[in-house]
């Protein structure tokens, strides 16, 4: 089934695109106006849109024949009073500023059953790139040891926490001390926080100290929403002094695998994906 890829910023719609093509899957890109970047995406067929042109994002996918579509990438919340929705757009407009009241899966989960009530089937970029999920154990050649496990297991009730919570994805303990928690600002911009916070709160190059841990939302729509892991995470994770990083198997994409192995290896980091509920 052909791919409507609605393309966002960072590298993780370029991966897409590049797994479809290497499958040989058809696919057609509609770049998000502001949010994706051209030049990454120009080499893949496509249309550039505005986040608010419903009607034509639809009539676009159509036209290309698309059956299915993957939303993908950074998408900051919008200033809904600097939106310029076509028809289509103006007519669900209340209801997604109803549904971002509710917080951001509640308009994530809007978006979907919008394309699913025009017909199309919504995956995953896990289903459409299923290599992008982190693995069950180890990434990598470091593992955390018996000193990281009171601050994994901390952050991991945290994470859960905050997730329930619809705040963030992402949250950093280091030895039994809660240093932050990811809101509106992402996991890179909370990682520069917390290096820096004073030494003697956090680990060093010399003497790694704390945990990193991104965990999906249990309430999120996963098709549209899972965290993600690149080289620039591990390198914000290393600036921090933190020891290691830690995700659920199947509940992160890791984007540039080679480069977040390589790094991790090279920076003392641990990467490890750990069960999720039920397992």
């Amino acid at each position: 089934m052909k791919l409507g890829l609605v393309a966002g910023g960072g590298d993780l719609p370029v991966a897409l695109a590049e797994a479809c093509t290497a499958a040989g899957r058809p696919l057609f890109v509609l770049r998000l106006r502001g949010f994706a970047d051209p030049a990454a995406l120009a080499r893949f067929p496509g249309e550039e849109v505005g986040i608010a042109e419903l009607g034509r994002i639809f009539a676009l996918l159509r036209e290309a024949g698309c059956g299915a579509v993957c939303l993908a990438g950074q998408v900051k919340r919008p200033d809904f009073s600097a939106l310029k929705p076509d028809l289509r757009g103006l007519r669900s407009l209340p209801a997604a500023i109803a549904a971002a009241r509710k917080g951001d899966d509640a308009l994530l989960r809007f978006l979907v059953a919008e394309f699913e009530g025009e017909g199309f089937t919504v995956e995953g970029a896990d289903q459409v790139h299923a290599g992008l999920t982190l693995p069950p154990g180890l990434l990598g050649r470091h593992a955390p040891g018996p000193e990281h496990q009171a601050d994994l297991a901390q952050a991991l009730a945290a994470a859960r926490t905050v997730g329930a919570l619809d705040i963030g994805q992402a949250v950093v303990v280091a030895g039994g001390v809660m240093l932050a928690v990811e809101a509106q600002e992402g996991t890179d911009a909370m990682l520069a926080r917390c290096a820096a916070l004073p030494a003697t709160l956090r680990g060093t190059a010399d003497a790694r100290c704390g945990v990193l841990v991104k965990w999906p939302k249990p309430i999120q729509e996963r098709r549209v929403d899972l965290p993600t892991l690149g080289p620039a995470t591990v390198e914000g994770a290393a600036a921090a002094g933190l020891a290691g990083i830690a995700a659920e198997a199947g509940g992160l994409l890791v984007l540039q695998r080679e480069a977040v192995v390589a790094l991790a290896d090279r920076l003392g980091l641990f990467v490890v994906g750990l069960p999720g509920e039920g397992c």
